[in-house]
């Protein structure tokens, strides 16, 4: 599945009935509870990464992808939204992009 894809699904998701829907339940429990279901699976990805398995690692990282969209779903940030910041940032250095956020 494409990010595309999922985000499309996520989207379609938010009238759903939380009973029948993972996404929708998520997203009934409001962008709080996406935003910390996130970090919970991006801490899982992060051990992971440690430990350096890479089996384990790209499942955690399907599932922090997964909720990442979810959380910003939840705040009305789309993939669109988010690709077109990474097309903003295209051709700069990521030390001057940073350099640029931290003034």
């Amino acid at each position: 599945m494409s990010l595309k894809a999922l985000s499309e699904t996520i989207l379609s998701r938010r009238g759903a009935d939380p009973e029948t829907s993972w996404t929708a339940k998520l997203l009934s429990k409001g962008p709080e509870k996406c935003a910390e279901k996130f970090g919970e699976e991006a801490i899982e990805a992060v051990i992971e990464a440690v430990k350096g398995d890479r089996e384990r690692l790209t499942s955690e990282a399907a599932d922090a992808l997964y909720h990442l969209l979810v959380m910003c779903a939840a705040r009305d940030v789309s993939l669109d939204d988010i690709e077109a910041e990474l097309s903003r940032r295209e051709g700069r250095s990521g030390i001057a992009e940073k350099a640029a956020r931290s003034t």
